[in-house]
This record gives structure tokens, C-alpha cells and sequence, in this order.
């Protein structure tokens, strides 16, 4: 699915080197769809661009944008019923910009959790060249289900797992991050704008190591991620713990050094003093 969707770009290259004209398909595709959308007795919505989208479920979760990263299950037929790609469990996409216009528009219309249909003409697609068991000027159908925008329900599911596992006590904050006492200290409780130094330990929730300090390392807490900042000023001099952030509250869709964008990253830290 990935290499059919993200074709559209080498597609518009191939067709501009061709010297013939390229078809124009949009009044044909267009009484196609409506002809499908009759015979199968859907209520369809129409967009300024032609695409067609049928929403059986709106959803109630984050709506993507182009930059988004989603993960959407899906099956992509024409409009005869044969089946070109599927993937009932759902496959992720690390931006939706780099999927075929059709994609990116019909996606849009729906929020995280949402349903539908999208009946996308082949100007939204791969316009006037075949691609795989896609014939040159066809209208493509796909069923979608929206699972997720970008990371924040999944990075949750992915904690309260990883808590179950290991039967930790959390607290969950408004922000989404999670954090575990073991001591909360006695000395002076930090704000955001402060220096603080402790030691600390980062790794995933499948427990591999990406960053350690076993002594005193100093910090401007406005400086660091939000998860952490966060995390820090619920601790004492002299506390310890354990901070689950969420990739919202870190490097959300962006790799970064060892760490994959989307990656939920746990810190089990000590709050040496508040400078």
C-alpha cells in the first residue's frame, strides 16, 4: 500500500516527459462515481476538487493535517469490486503529504476513530498511467478506518501496557504524562523556570538504554522537553521516581539521535537539589 500511494509524485514526473497530451478523465470518472455511488445507494459528499467521501463514522479523536503521521486500515478496490490493496490491521504512514492527493484531501474530512469511504478520480490519483492492477484513468475506492493521528492515543495505550507489565502505581497528569513516586523528598519542590540537578536514566518501554547519568548533571528546566519539565516539578530535593512521557510531550514525529520519532521514552531521574 505504502509503494502504490506515495507513487503519485514519480507518476506526475513520467507523465510530463511524454509527448502526448495527457487524458482527461474528470467527466468520465466523475459519472462513474455517481453512477457507483447510485447503484450502491450511498450518501456521498462531493468536494471542490472532485473527490467524493462517505463518512459512516465521524470519529471523535485529532483530524489530520498534510504532516500528519496516521495509521489507517484499509481496502482499495475499483469501482468493478476488484481488489487491488488491503490491510485489516492497519498500516502507518509517517506523513500523510507523501500519499496521492485523494488521500490526503479524504482523510482530512474525518477525525481519529472515524470511517468511511473515499472515491477518489483519477486526477486525485495516478491520473493517466497505470500503476500495479490499477489501470490508467480508473477511479479507486478505499474503505478506510482512521486509527490514529499522530501518536498521542497509541503512545497511551503503549504506557498503561507497559504499567500493567510491570505493575507500577502512575499518576497520569492532564498533559498525558505519567509518573511514578518512589520518594518525593523533602527539600524545595521546582518550577519551570528553575535550575535543577539530578540524575537520570532514559530508555524505552522495552527497556533499552538510550541516555544515562549516574552523577549530577544541571539543567534549565525551560530547556528541556515538555514531558520532563513537567515531570521534575512534581518531585522535592531529595525525590526520586520515574517520568512516561508520551511523544507529544517530547519529539513528537521527529527522530532524534537514537530516539524514532513517535517513541514513547521513560526517565527514572533523582532530584539532587533545586540551584
Amino acid at each position: 500500500m505504502k509503494n502504490i500511494l506515495i507513487a503519485f509524485t514519480l507518476i506526475l514526473i513520467t507523465s510530463c516527459s511524454k509527448d502526448n497530451a495527457p487524458v482527461d478523465y474528470t467527466t468520465k470518472n466523475d459519472e462513474d462515481i455517481q453512477a457507483y455511488i447510485a447503484e450502491n445507494n450511498l450518501n456521498a459528499q462531493k468536494s471542490s476538487t472532485g473527490l467524493y467521501y462517505v463518512i459512516d463514522e465521524q470519529g471523535n479523536g485529532e483530524n489530520p493535517i498534510a504532516t500528519d503521521r496516521v495509521k489507517v486500515a484499509y481496502k482499495g478496490y475499483l469501482t468493478n469490486g476488484t481488489v487491488f490493496d488491503e490491510s485489516v490491521d492497519g498500516f502507518s504512514f509517517s506523513s500523510l503529504q507523501n500519499l496521492i492527493p485523494g488521500w490526503i484531501e479524504g482523510l482530512s474530512y474525518f477525525s481519529e476513530g472515524g470511517k468511511g469511504k473515499l472515491l477518489i478520480p483519477a486526477h486525485l490519483a495516478y491520473g493517466g498511467n497505470n500503476n500495479g492492477a490499477i489501470p490508467a484513468g480508473s477511479v479507486i475506492i478505499f474503505d478506510i478506518e482512521l486509527i490514529y493521528v499522530n501518536y498521542e492515543t497509541e503512545n497511551d495505550q503503549e504506557i498503561q501496557t507497559y504499567i500493567a507489565d510491570n505493575d507500577l502505581v502512575a499518576e497520569k497528569t492532564s498533559s498525558g504524562l505519567y509518573y511514578t513516586m518512589d520518594v518525593v523528598g523533602e527539600g524545595t519542590q521546582p518550577t519551570i523556570t528553575d535550575n535543577v540537578s539530578i540524575t537520570y536514566k532514559g530508555y524505552f518501554t522495552n527497556g533499552n538504554i538510550f541516555d544515562e547519568s549516574s552523577q549530577s548533571v544541571s539543567f534549565d528546566l525551560k530547556n528541556l522537553i515538555t514531558g520532563f519539565s513537567e515531570g521534575i516539578t512534581y518531585f522535592k530535593e531529595g525525590g526520586s521516581g520515574t517520568l512516561i512521557i508520551p511523544s507529544h510531550l517530547a519529539y513528537g514525529n521527529t527522530d532524534v539521535s537514537v530516539i524514532p520519532g513517535g517513541s514513547v521514552i521513560i526517565f527514572d531521574i533523582e532530584l539532587l537539589s533545586v540551584n
